[in-house]
């Protein structure tokens, strides 16, 4: 018992460190409902505060420079699903601000990079290790599969759940290994992908009540975000860690 104790304090600190980015984009937000500064609007001075959290983790050593280049990809792969999504309606950022392209404030390319921060910064601090990973032939098409259902589903049908199913019939055997300390363990890929797809709905609850962005029954009081959400963040996290691990397994091999 007080080893398992101790492992789960272990586990709990390195998963908060690996959170710093994603924690201070929450103050940041805050931070945002509690000041006001004239002639600068809140979504601005939420991007001015991104921007200063983002130096702070290169400038400190707290995110390597690799890091910060999967980071970059993200916002890219974020804004170009933001600027879709919010042009077909499914959510809305209604207040004013001079970083708004076609009604996406730019901050929210932190949001998606947040995700990337938190899965580079618990690879690098849990030495993660992948067992029976699927190939590159497999998981990129796989990983983008995903990403383009997130457009397509909007004219033809939804494939999220047959693309759950490829899932399970692709990682059925991966396994993904950490260490704490000198102690290994394992779970199933796929599982740690639902735990965290699950956390951020948690986060997305507490971001879309800070005012982050709204949803369409959100507009005159909050609520919270429906679970079948969890789904939608289960297969992000999933294109997140393709990602993040095909560019590992590539910086393996130079």
């Amino acid at each position: 018992m007080r080893l398992l104790l101790k492992q789960l304090c272990v586990f709990t600190y390195h998963a908060a460190m690996s959170c710093i980015f994603p924690v201070g984009i929450f103050l940041t937000l805050a931070l945002s409902k509690l000041l006001t500064i004239p002639g600068l609007p809140r979504y601005d001075f939420i991007l001015a505060g991104c921007i200063l959290l983002q130096l702070f983790m290169y400038v400190s050593k707290l995110e390597t420079k690799d890091e910060l280049k999967v980071i970059c990809v993200f916002h890219l792969i974020g804004i170009a699903l933001e600027l879709f999504k919010v042009h077909m309606g499914s959510w809305s950022y209604p207040e004013e601000g001079f970083s708004k392209l076609y009604g996406v404030p730019l901050y929210s390319g932190f949001m998606y990079a947040s995700v990337a921060s938190f899965i580079c910064q618990a690879w690098r601090r849990l030495e993660l290790s992948l067992d029976a990973y699927p190939p590159i032939g497999i998981t990129v098409p796989f990983g983008v599969s995903i990403y383009l259902n997130f457009f397509t589903h909007h004219f033809i049908f939804d494939v999220r759940y047959l693309l759950i199913i490829l899932l399970c019939i692709l990682f059925y055997r991966s396994k993904v290994g950490f260490k704490l300390g000198q102690i290994s363990y394992a779970m199933p890929l796929s599982l740690s992908f639902l735990c965290i797809g699950f956390f951020i709905w948690i986060a997305e609850n507490m971001a879309t009540y800070l005012d982050a962005w709204r949803y369409p029954n959100q507009d005159h009081s909050w609520h919270f975000v429906h679970p079948s959400k969890i789904v939608a963040w289960f297969l992000l996290v999933i294109v997140s860690f393709v990602i993040v691990a095909e560019l590992k397994r590539l910086k393996t091999k130079q």
